[in-house]
């Protein structure tokens, strides 16, 4: 067994050396530039992914931060409808956003709720109405 492991070993270096010798010099020259452009092609691929991701969260940052921005300078929703009412006309309930609910049915929603809460309909502020299907 130990023979034919010699004879095993002898025969990959007979091999090798004679793979070695069978290379000239500009072989091994177009063998290196080969080896040098792959890896360098990997490098720049690696570099371009690397790139495009980094862009891609920058680009996430920022539109978090714009809308963070945005928010900030909004002012309070709170705000806004009481200012609102501060300048409509006296006896004027505002805008009213209607969801698949007609002008007649809406006036008169909202004259039962102000019958129901006992108050003066210009007293109440309505936002929307909607129908429940």
């Amino acid at each position: 067994m130990f023979d034919k492991m010699t004879f095993a070993a002898e025969t990959v270096t007979e091999a090798t050396t004679k793979a070695s010798d069978d290379l000239s010099i500009g072989e091994a020259a177009g063998t290196a530039l080969f080896g040098y452009a792959v890896v360098f092609s990997g490098l720049i691929i690696l570099m371009i992914v690397l790139y495009c991701t980094g862009a891609y969260f920058k680009s996430k940052e920022a539109k978090q931060k714009a809308s963070a921005a945005a928010e900030a300078k909004a002012p309070p929703a709170a705000a806004p409808a009481s200012a609102a009412a501060q300048k409509l006309a006296p006896g004027s309930a505002g805008h009213v956003k209607l969801f698949d609910v007609p002008d007649k049915e809406a006036a008169m929603i909202m004259a039962i709720v102000a019958d129901k809460m006992q108050k003066p309909l210009n007293e109440l502020h309505f936002i929307s109405i909607k129908e429940v299907k």
